[in-house]
């Protein structure tokens, strides 16, 4: 009896789960001869449990494809310490540990015969990718790596061997590998995920591919989910079940796609995670919790503002909130819901939370204006930092500023930030999101959104 009702299990959680959402993904586009495929991973591993099955599908249809590695993953800690069975120190093995991950990447995809030209690592600092996207533009002293304590690509085999770590580093980088190979479809990881890595690659594709515009065919992009509290349940191996977004996502304004597994692409999914024995010994079920019936994709749509002239108001305009848990909160801790409007050449932002800014809990606003005119490296970088009574601090990369046109108006649970379009160098787009932080420390960050001006 034990054992049916071990067997029925994984059935039963299918059941559970779907009754949650009350909605279906649709399927994925197929492919076309036409087709080059370009995958992007913040990290070896991303690319096999967010894409394993879709790569076995390219891989069946002959389509050309590359395999990008924005970092090495040389800053997990702890699954250094599993893996090597002692205190990892000196910043000359936090690279070698790099290495292993690239070796990992290469055993993996060869799995499906992909060859080793194929595969492009960057080799951008591990944990330090947003801080670049940030802070780190211009002449200035390029970012430090926390455990390797470099400040250029240390790894001889990647794209810019002793490139800095600049943004216009990346973005070099990204904008020549989509020049030389064209791509129609890129995948890459979401707007919405916990991991800075993952969200600071979606934003440098972002700017590489409007860059762009004009130059290459705009393709199509598929941002895939890895990190998110408490996702996918039940965790380990679970080949019957189907992988759902969160259920705080699948209610939001986003087309999930889903790509069906078969049961022998399932089958290879596994062992092509098996290939990262560096990050399974430290969490076993969390990788394999990947390997599953299906895997899915999606973005939010942009948003586009009108520049109004004259009174406006808000109505219509609020959105319910989408983002992701740095670490457990309380759903009192969140942001409830969000809205844009432009009047009079000034970005007005209204912020609605489920409990009052207090002493402890404060807010963060990011501001990244693009104009096709000018140079993303010379756009200005703002970030807002609120704290109690609606107080602002106002920063330009890592430069605190004075910014007049910067105002928070705080009532209660509500806050209404402004900053005038000309502070964000008269964009075309704007890229934006907004924290919330309890004693200094991150709490919850709402999903980057795209912003179009017109």
């Amino acid at each position: 009896m034990k054992i049916k009702a071990l067997l029925l299990f994984p059935c039963l959680m299918l059941l559970l789960v779907c009754s949650c959402y009350g909605e279906e993904m649709q399927p994925m586009p197929a492919f076309n001869k036409a087709d080059r495929v370009l995958f992007l991973a913040p990290h070896p591993d991303d690319e096999v449990i967010a894409t394993g099955g879709i790569l076995q599908q390219v891989i069946s249809e002959g389509l050309p494809l590359k395999v990008v590695y924005f970092t090495n993953g040389d800053n997990n800690q702890l699954a250094f310490i599993v893996y090597e069975k002692r205190i990892v120190f000196r910043k000359g093995e936090f690279t070698f540990m790099g290495e292993v991950r690239r070796k990992e990447a290469v055993k993996a995809m060869g799995l499906l015969g992909i060859k080793e030209k194929d595969l492009i690592f960057l080799g951008y600092p591990d944990f330090g990718t947003m801080n670049i996207f940030t802070k780190y533009w211009g002449d200035d002293v390029p970012f430090k790596s926390m455990l390797t304590r470099v400040t250029n690509v240390p790894y001889k085999e990647c794209f810019s061997y002793r490139a800095p770590y600049t943004g216009e580093s990346v973005l070099i980088d990204l904008k020549t590998i989509l020049e030389d190979f064209r791509p129609t479809k890129i995948f890459v990881s979401h707007p919405v995920d916990s991991n800075v890595d993952h969200r600071a690659l979606y934003l440098f594709l972002q700017v590489a591919l409007w860059d762009l515009e004009g130059h290459i065919d705009r393709p199509h992009v598929y941002p895939y989910l890895v990190h998110s509290t408490a996702w996918p349940l039940p965790r380990g191996y679970h080949p019957k079940l189907e992988l759902l977004p969160p259920k705080t996502l699948f209610g939001a304004d986003i087309n999930w796609l889903k790509f069906d597994l078969t049961n022998e692409r399932i089958e290879k999914k596994k062992s092509m995670i098996s290939c990262y024995r560096s990050q399974i010994q430290y969490n076993p079920p969390y990788l394999y919790s990947f390997a599953r019936t299906n895997e899915f994709f999606g973005d939010f749509p942009t948003i586009t503002l009108s520049k109004h002239v004259g009174p406006t108001d808000w109505s219509g305009l609020e959105e319910k909130v989408e983002g992701a848990s740095v670490t457990d909160v309380t759903p009192e801790e969140t942001i409830e819901t969000m809205a844009y409007k432009i009047q009079d050449g000034v970005l007005y932002i209204k912020v609605k939370l489920n409990k009052k800014l207090s002493i402890n809990m404060g807010m963060g606003v990011y501001l990244f204006g693009y104009n096709k005119d000018i140079s993303f490296s010379k756009m200005p970088k703002i970030r807002i930092r609120i704290g109690f009574k609606g107080n602002a601090v106002v920063y330009n990369k890592r430069e605190q500023i004075s910014l007049n046109d910067v105002k928070v108006d705080s009532n209660g649970k509500e806050l209404t930030i402004q900053c005038s379009l000309s502070d964000l160098g008269n964009p075309d787009y704007i890229l934006s999101c907004v924290t919330a932080s309890n004693k200094g420390l991150p709490r919850y960050i709402t999903a980057w959104r795209k912003i179009k001006l017109k």
